[in-house]
């Protein structure tokens, strides 16, 4: 007779420390089936396969998004993660399956359909309560990132500007204080040499962004009174044919600038003219320290060609008007930001407030010292007026 020894009982609690938990990934994959984003993507891979397939693309789609979202950080993770899990989360397709989805199944032709598929099941999310507040601004940042890769087996995969090896894509996010990093709307993926202000790149983002929102969250450049979004970019966003692509898209844009000499010339004549007024908050109150010009700044043409309907808008920290000119670097510090555009002609734009963004930096806007509210302007073109002629243009309220 063989003894027996009691084994210690199992204990269960909720408290550990370093657990990572997967329930809420089976969440994930519910809310693809029930927005539609499997079923519209497998409605535009249908035509990739030959015959039936064991796992519906869609399916495959979404357990590629729900894997990323629980820290996979390629292919290989989706069955490390759900492998020895078809239990909980169904049965999932094997490595090679899913290789063949985004390697030859999702090519070049079938891409705008995706992406359809992606902006439908949005519609469908924000329209069952996960919209933002609707009627308000919606601000899209624009920015690149480093992908580091380790093999230059990759395609694409080269030197970037920050000395490391890998990928330079440019995203594009809305900035949503529900979520904490933003609600993804668009990338695009670049080589790693790819330039960080290729103004062909910024208006493709920005075209597949907007794509990407619901049809009653689109700005229409033929509705002056219709939803109002603001793209906000660093000084790689400073260009004239992505601020001329959002004017035509009727989208405000708030865009970095860099500062030299010219810029620092274009103060001291503001200064001179006592053109600067207080900046204001989201909430209306006047922000401490921080000042913009008023329109007309016919000033701001020395600085060669401007933009039109470009405003300055100069840093909190510095000082006002009356305690000289601001210190300002050339390399840029602390710096400018060009407000939300006016457009060419009062009848086709709407007027618009300078006061929209929801992070302390972008917060800027003109206004009168008295009372503290909103700076609001119609459209105007900052041309100078040929000699003889005089300007028929009201100041701003």
């Amino acid at each position: 007779m063989n003894g027996s020894a009691a084994g210690p009982r199992v204990k269960v609690s909720a408290d550990g420390a370093g657990v990572v938990s997967h329930a809420g990934v089976g969440m994930l994959r519910e809310v693809a089936d029930l927005t539609g984003l499997s079923s519209q993507v497998t409605a535009v891979l249908a035509d990739t396969y030959r015959g039936p397939w064991m796992h519906a693309p869609g399916v495959v789609f979404a357990d590629l998004a729900a894997a990323v979202a629980d820290g996979a950080d390629c292919i290989d993770s989706v069955g490390a993660l759900w492998g020895d899990r078809q239990q909980a989360f169904g049965p999932v397709a094997s490595t090679s399956t899913l290789w063949r989805l985004v390697d030859e199944r999702i090519d070049a032709a079938h891409l705008p359909g995706i992406r359809a598929a992606r902006a439908h099941a949005r519609a469908q999310a924000w329209a069952a309560g996960a919209a933002p507040e609707h009627g308000g601004w919606l601000h899209l940042d624009v920015d690149a990132t480093i992908c580091v890769d380790h093999s230059d087996n990759k395609e694409n995969a080269a030197a970037t500007w920050k000395k490391t090896f890998g990928f330079h894509p440019l995203l594009v996010f809305l900035d949503r204080p529900d979520i904490a990093a933003g609600e993804a709307l668009a990338g695009l993926l670049r080589a790693g040499n790819a330039g960080s202000n290729t103004t062909a790149d910024h208006i493709t983002v920005l075209e597949q962004a907007l794509e990407s929102l619901p049809a009653a969250y689109r700005p229409d450049p033929d509705n002056p009174d219709g939803p109002a979004v603001l793209i906000r970019s660093d000084s790689a966003g400073a260009t004239y044919g992505f601020a001329a692509a959002c004017r035509t898209a009727h989208v405000g844009f708030s865009l970095g600038a860099v500062i030299d000499s010219r810029v620092q010339n274009a103060v001291e004549i503001l200064n001179d003219a006592d053109a600067w007024y207080p900046a204001i908050d989201t909430d209306g109150a006047i922000r401490d320290g921080a000042w913009s010009p008023r329109p007309p700044i016919w000033w701001i043409c020395r600085l060669g060609r401007p933009a039109r309907g470009w405003s300055y808008a100069r840093s909190a920290r510095t000082p006002a008007p009356s305690c000289g000119s601001p210190i300002l670097t050339a390399t840029g510090s602390p710096g400018f930001s060009p407000t939300p555009p006016t457009g060419p002609s009062p009848a086709s734009w709407p007027a618009w407030s300078c006061a929209t963004a929801n992070t302390p930096g972008w917060k800027t806007a003109s206004a009168k010292p008295k009372p503290p509210a909103c700076g609001i302007y119609r459209s105007v073109l900052l041309t100078p007026m040929p000699p003889g002629l005089k300007s028929s243009w009201q100041p701003p309220i």
